[in-house]
């Protein structure tokens, strides 16, 4: 008996732990993952599709440089030639000359090679060039604009995950004080008036934690959906330290800095210059052009007037003398289009310009603000004590205490807010002068 006792205590331990194993709502919780902002950035740039669809438009560019740059290249084909004829015959409809048509089968080669249409084919190389310059610097803007919006949203859950942590303090502290008010009302020292106030604090607390919860669940989603994911995701944000440092004191740098490296305006730039050297190949289609074309070939089967073996080599100058005006609206639209381009580069160059005196006054303004919501938290602090000193000798009334309490939670979430808003603006001055990479 004492040899089965352990046996059958083990065995019902076992058949305990898969019962409980297979009852349901015992999943065990997903695991929490831990998130940088830098890892944030990481994985938002390897999974959002916006990404490679810059990229792939990018890769698209070069290959219409490609394109162009044939002309500049040698062409070359073989042709297989099969031909039943009645002999003799010609083709006497269809145009002004009759040629002979002979029955045949032939194979040969052809070449063919532009010479020179004095710079059309260059132009419009070059053209081909700068626009997928200018792809490639869209691709840049995408990435920051990327960037942007995963900072926003890591910073905005940072603030929320903080609010809540303020709440909760917040919860503690009246619903400690409820259950003093309320002892103190039972013993007949306070009032239920006081026990009222302190219960409808208590309930805007609640209210304050449970709004701050659904803040903070909403920023996870936003935050789970742009790095890519379909399901919401149990990140454990990590704030990186960073030091609270003005920005600089006159915005003329950063305006310049800007101009220099937003890939907005390197793009405008390149689609400018693309412009005009576009505009330079349609003045250039009322130039000569000038080009050679060689044949050879054999045909095994033919008829006797047809030799063995057939080969030539030939020049060809092409000059245009009328088209109907064509070239002439083909050349002026490209000079419009350039001056349109034109335009909307430095419309382009205001806005930065706009843009970052804009963010660098919000960056000076939550810097300021630092000091001032610290220092106002502080006070509250201060306030709060000597509210809750008097209260506790009954030299004022709840409602005294009630409102210091207030202005403290107040002030706390303002601080919180603050210190996150700075942040932010730093990362949107650091996106619209373009060092957001």
């Amino acid at each position: 008996m004492r040899m089965r006792t352990p046996r059958l205590m083990i065995l019902s331990l076992l058949v305990a732990a898969q019962a409980t194993a297979q009852q349901p709502g015992t999943d065990p919780a997903p695991q929490q993952i831990t998130l940088t902002l830098a890892q944030a950035e990481a994985i938002a740039l390897k999974n959002n599709p916006q990404i490679t669809v810059g990229r792939l438009r990018t890769l698209i560019a070069r290959e219409y440089v490609r394109e162009q740059r044939s002309a500049l290249l040698p062409n070359a084909s073989i042709n297989l030639t099969g031909v039943d004829s009645n002999p003799g015959s010609r083709i006497a409809a269809g145009g002004l000359n009759n040629p002979v048509v002979y029955p045949r089968a032939a194979e040969g080669a052809v070449l063919s090679q532009l010479i020179t249409d004095f710079g059309r084919s260059t132009n419009m190389v070059s053209s081909a060039q700068y626009q997928a310059k200018a792809e490639a610097e869209n691709e840049v803007a995408t990435r920051a604009q990327i960037l942007l919006v995963v900072d926003q949203t890591f910073y905005g859950a940072l603030q929320t995950q903080a609010l809540v942590h303020v709440a909760e303090q917040t919860v503690q502290a009246r619903q400690a004080l409820a259950d003093k008010v309320s002892a103190l009302t039972k013993a007949k020292l306070k009032s239920d008036l006081d026990l009222s106030f302190a219960n409808v604090d208590l309930s805007r607390a609640k209210l304050l934690l449970l709004e701050a919860r659904n803040n903070s669940e909403t920023s996870r989603a936003q935050l789970s959906a742009i790095l890519g994911y379909s399901d919401l995701q149990n990140f454990k944000l990590v704030e990186e330290e960073g030091e609270n440092q003005p920005p600089e004191s006159d915005p003329a740098l950063l305006i310049q800095q800007a101009l220099q490296q937003r890939p907005e305006a390197n793009a405008m730039r390149s689609e400018e210059q693309a412009a005009e050297k576009f505009g330079h190949a349609e003045h250039d289609l009322w130039r000569p052009t000038i080009s050679a074309l060689g044949v050879v070939g054999e045909a095994p089967v033919r008829d006797d007037h047809i030799p063995n073996w057939y080969g030539a080599i030939g020049v060809n100058v092409q000059i245009p003398l009328f088209n109907g005006f064509l070239y002439n609206a083909r050349a002026k639209s490209a000079d419009l289009q350039t001056q349109a381009s034109h335009q909307r580069l430095v419309d382009m160059q205001n806005n930065i310009a706009r843009d970052v005196r804009i963010a660098w006054q919000d960056s000076n303004r939550a810097f300021e603000r630092l000091s001032v919501t610290r220092e106002l938290r502080q006070q509250a602090d201060l306030a709060l004590e000597l509210a809750q000193s008097r209260y506790n000798l009954g030299l004022s009334s709840i409602v005294e205490f009630s409102q210091a309490e207030l202005q403290k939670t107040e002030a706390d979430i303002s601080d919180t807010a603050a210190q996150y808003q700075f942040q932010l603006t730093r990362r949107n001055l650091k996106y619209v002068t373009g060092s957001l990479r």
